[in-house]
């Protein structure tokens, strides 16, 4: 950080501290704590290079830091410099680019800056709320499931609820291709180095490379390289939504990003609560989340799908739990469903986007709920079914639901080529009829 001396305005000179404590992740520092606030970002000078980090908390002597880096390097009486506050240059140079939490990228130091480029901070607040715009339409997003049951608005939060395996990011990779979209912004957090490459060439269609910014710290990252990373993704996403884009802004995983606020916090000695996570971890959550969906008047959009990881598919899980009260919605992949070879495995009556009814039309959301009470109806009589207790003919409504659920569940699998009142037309034809309005007496 250069700053102009008192009664020398033409001289400039640096601020800078040691090191007096190194522990894994984070060093003390000392000499600093009269100019140092948070967020401010460190170089620290060792034999090996330098490591960079953060301010995470001040004292009147010391200065604690985390470390972008390892901390191996790091000996006592090492030299510091206190930079300026953390910041990103996000523009279109980065399209098609995998970023890692610095901002760099393999090679794009001989990619001249973009005209666009424009210097962020990475942490910056949401829009303020009464010049926020409302959710925009809905968006053709490939699949009938999410172009009828569940839709997706402009602007939109929505989570994606999964445990390991079950087709997170594949159905991920499907929606950054089939969401309208002028930028795409997918933020990989704690993945393994192996998945991001694997990511980018085998699960993203090469058809949206153009238009994708992709941010990533994999899982041997230290914390405060994964944290940096997810508010670099968030910075380049509010770049685009700034220039007036669309944009969708794919998190995977938010849990991982909790994690390593975890780590972060109880190493800064917060107090520890539910599953060791600390208190500040719902207001992290929640800060991310908040700098996404609807972009001010004369901006575009941010909308968002962040992935949580469900261990044990216990949607009660602290993570899960905090960030299913931040968003406008939640897609649940079963396991169970996975395990039976029908995919996306999204559990449909667990499932809910609460731009809903107002994002569809009274008939729509008739036959909406058409298909909730027939799919609902015929997975309280499947037990009897398969004890081969129930026997047809006595109810109407159960051997319609019997009738209809393999098209109904099939339904969930089939990609939409055309737009969104195509897929309520499909829907109609396997319902076999126009619900009609219920009675009072149901």
């Amino acid at each position: 950080m250069l700053r102009e001396i008192p009664n020398f305005p033409d001289r400039l000179y640096r601020i800078w501290g040691t090191v007096t404590e190194v522990t894994p992740g984070l060093v003390q520092l000392a000499g600093i704590s009269e100019f140092a606030r948070l967020g401010n970002e460190i170089r620290v000078q060792t034999r090996q290079g330098e490591v960079f980090g953060e301010v995470l908390s001040v004292t009147g002597e010391h200065v604690k830091a985390m470390l972008y880096g390892e901390s191996d390097a790091i000996r006592i009486g090492d030299r510091t410099f206190l930079e300026q506050e953390a910041y990103v240059d996000p523009g279109d140079h980065w399209l098609g680019k995998i970023i890692d939490y610095r901002g760099v990228s393999p090679g794009l130091e001989s990619v001249p800056p973009a005209p666009n480029t424009a210097r962020r901070t990475l942490r910056a607040p949401p829009p303020p709320n009464t010049n926020r715009k409302s959710l925009g339409n809905r968006l053709s997003t490939g699949w009938m499931i999410t172009d009828t049951l569940l839709p997706i608005c402009q602007g939109q939060r929505l989570g994606l609820f999964a445990g390991s395996g079950v087709g997170k990011s594949t159905f991920l990779g499907s929606l950054a291709a089939g969401v309208k979209a002028d930028r795409v912004v997918i933020a990989l957090i704690g993945e393994r180095s192996r998945e991001v490459n694997e990511f980018v060439q085998k699960t993203l269609p090469a058809s949206i490379l153009s238009r994708t910014v992709i941010v990533a710290a994999t899982a041997n990252d230290p914390p405060g390289a994964k944290k940096r990373a997810a508010l670099c993704a968030i910075a380049t996403a509010e770049h685009f939504r700034d220039e007036g884009h669309q944009v969708l802004f794919l998190f995977d995983s938010i849990t991982r990003f909790a994690e390593a606020h975890r780590e972060v916090s109880l190493a800064a000695g917060e107090t520890p609560a539910l599953n060791a996570f600390p208190p500040s971890t719902v207001r992290a959550i929640a800060e991310i989340a908040e700098r996404t969906g609807p972009g001010p008047h004369g901006c575009g959009d941010i909308t968002a799908i962040f992935s949580v990881l469900v261990a044990g598919s216990d949607m009660e899980e602290p993570v899960a739990d905090m960030v299913r009260g931040v968003l406008d919605g939640h897609i649940i992949l079963s396991r169970e469903i996975s395990e039976r070879g029908r995919y996306p495995a999204i559990d449909v009556l667990r499932s809910v986007s609460r731009c809903l009814p107002d994002a569809a039309t009274p008939e729509e959301n008739l036959t909406l709920k058409d298909y909730r009470r027939t799919v609902a109806l015929f997975e309280e009589i499947a037990p009897m079914l398969r004890a081969n207790l129930y026997e047809k003919g006595h109810d109407a409504a159960g051997d319609r639901a019997i009738r209809l659920y393999p098209d109904l569940d099939a339904f969930v699998s089939e990609k939409n080529p055309a737009d969104i009142p195509d897929a309520f037309l499909r829907l109609s034809s396997l319902l076999g009829e126009s619900p009609q309005p219920e009675s009072k007496s149901d």
